[in-house]
């Protein structure tokens, strides 16, 4: 018997088949990334969660969410502060972005005519200390600024009126309006 040789033929892929190749698995990918779910930007009337850690001009932590439960809201629902609600808008999911809101975009200049004196009967035989959060008859919470034998004075004023604050924030749902 004879030998048979093995033929091995080498098959020239000619470049335009790569070219063709390399563009389309580039617009399926671009298409693939443009549906999916990391694409999507916050947009008003978007139901988010995001993990945020506001803070004051000087760095000071006021409140966070950060390893606890996500933060979860209708953008422009007016549900929270204006440029809280402003500033996630075009955030993409698993984004970070630090924003500054202005006062006039968070909880407003301090209202003077907020900053009530008392009389200190009103608190009949109860301590009343500076710092203490009391409530009044409507049911508005104050902070007591000053007492003394005669008088309370209370800032019925949010503790972050008249405040620039800083937001970190991390988009992690966006669930689109329908």
């Amino acid at each position: 018997m004879a030998r048979e040789k093995a033929v091995h033929t080498k098959t020239r892929i000619k470049p335009a088949y790569i070219a063709i190749a390399v563009v389309a698995a580039v617009v399926i990918v671009g298409l693939m990334y443009a549906t999916s779910s990391s694409a999507q930007t916050v947009a008003v009337g978007d139901n988010v969660s995001v993990y945020y850690t506001g803070m004051f001009t000087n760095g000071t932590v006021f409140n966070t969410n950060v390893g606890g439960q996500p933060l979860n809201f209708t953008v422009g629902a007016g549900q929270l502060i204006k440029g809280f609600d402003n500033g996630v808008v075009g955030m993409r999911l698993d984004q970070n972005r630090t924003i500054t809101v202005p006062v006039n975009e968070a909880y407003g200049p301090v209202n003077p005519s907020l900053i009530i004196t008392v009389s200190r009967k009103l608190f009949g035989n109860q301590s009343v200390y500076v710092g203490e959060v009391v409530t009044n008859s409507q049911g508005q919470q104050g902070r007591v600024t000053m007492a003394n034998a005669t008088n309370v004075t209370v800032n019925l004023n949010s503790p972050l009126a008249g405040q620039t604050l800083i937001f970190r924030i991390e988009v992690v749902a966006i669930h689109k309006k329908p």
